[in-house]
């Protein structure tokens, strides 16, 4: 029995369609949120334990790796919230073809970067 079916996949040799590489890094996304919170949660326990907690939280969010991080984080989310109302309209059967898939990762990828830069505009 001789199958046509490649014997070595090489994940990084193969040319995935935009639809598909938004939907990995939707999933992606998620997982650096996951993990995300847990320095989200270390500032906002250290600025609500007391004043001095407060302006110690208030000096470290000023460093910028943490804006970096923030800046990561807020990425993260803007992408996976677009991204999830995308997969929310596709339950629904709305841009389910090969065409709107296409237009679909494309306005996703547009949608989180013009959010993104608004939000970090008005934050820093």
């Amino acid at each position: 029995m001789k199958t046509d079916r490649p014997v070595n996949l090489n994940l990084f040799k193969m040319s995935w369609p935009l639809a598909a590489m938004t939907s990995i890094t939707h999933r992606i996304t998620g997982v650096i949120l996951f993990v995300g919170v847990a320095f989200a949660l270390y500032a906002l326990d250290l600025g609500l334990s007391s004043q001095a907690g407060f302006d110690e939280a208030a000096v470290l969010l000023q460093q910028p790796l943490a804006k970096f991080i923030l800046f990561g984080l807020l990425l993260a989310l803007m992408y996976h919230i677009v991204a999830g109302i995308k997969h929310l309209l596709l339950d629904f059967h709305i841009g389910d073809s090969l065409e709107a898939a296409q237009t679909g990762a494309i306005a996703v990828i547009v949608v989180t970067v013009i959010v993104t830069g608004v939000l970090g505009a008005l934050l820093w």
